[in-house]
């Protein structure tokens, strides 16, 4: 997979754009990268166009020079649509990137053909959540962005995990975010707001994703809203990395909302 870089007005996005046909956009999580959905490109741009970016303040792209709200992702997505002549997509998210991806649906719903969340939640944080943030900031300025991936990776995957392999990848991907980065995206996820509302109000197709055993996010808190446009999927087995702990059942679910586009 080739990474390209777009210059979007000061800011510069990394990503990669494989395959040909109906465009789809991976969003990947908190200290992840493009690198999160390696297995599953491939694979869907068999039929489709998939573009994967870097989140800002993630992997190669720029960091930003002032604090942020999800918002402003999403705006990053928005022109990196523009710069790649894009009208309509469906977009999908993970963790972070669900996040963003209901930013985006909020703001930009004429752009969406179809969307979704993948192990994440239209709830805000609550104030264990927000707490919470606010050590993983300390954390990283007192002792580095290492000490947050180290206790970060392991819990995302399921307690009874063999994929030690694929832990140690996803730790290797981690500890390349520029701690800047993961300062202002815990900030923006500690005070985005509720967007069930968005959930709701969608009339477009949306697929809601969640894994069996995820410790972050559980299936009750990314299956808040039930209506005939939206799609369930629970992953069994599987904690909060799909991509990686339930890549061919992720594939499957995702290639058969793209046949409801």
């Amino acid at each position: 997979m080739k990474l390209k870089t777009a210059n979007l007005d000061k800011r510069k996005l990394a990503y990669i754009d494989e395959g040909k046909g109906e465009a789809i956009v991976l969003l990947h999580g908190f200290c992840g990268s493009h690198e999160y959905w390696e297995e599953v490109v491939p694979k869907l741009a068999k039929e489709y166009r998939v573009i994967a970016p870097d989140l800002r303040g993630h992997g190669k792209s720029s960091v930003s020079d002032s604090a942020c709200a999800v918002e402003d992702f999403s705006e990053d997505i928005k022109d990196l649509l523009g710069h790649l002549g894009l009208d309509k997509v469906t977009m999908l998210g993970h963790s972070l990137g669900g996040y963003i991806t209901l930013a985006f649906a909020d703001h930009q719903s004429n752009r969406l053909k179809g969307y979704g969340l993948i192990h994440s939640t239209a709830f805000p944080d609550d104030e264990a959540g927000r707490l919470k943030r606010d050590r993983t900031i300390e954390q990283i300025q007192e002792n580095g962005i290492n000490s947050v991936i180290d206790q970060l990776i392991p819990n995302l995957f399921a307690p009874d995990t063999t994929l030690t392999d694929k832990i140690e990848k996803a730790k290797q991907i981690g500890y390349d975010t520029p701690p800047e980065g993961a300062i202002t995206a815990s900030i923006a996820m500690k005070n985005r707001p509720n967007r069930n509302d968005v959930l709701q109000n969608s009339n477009i197709p949306v697929l809601l994703v969640a894994g069996e055993s995820d410790q972050v996010i559980p299936p009750e808190k990314t299956f808040s809203v039930s209506k005939e446009n939206i799609t369930q999927v629970t992953l069994p087995r599987t904690g909060h990395m799909g991509m990686y702990e339930a890549t061919d059942a992720l594939i499957e679910e995702i290639t058969e909302f793209m046949k409801k586009i």
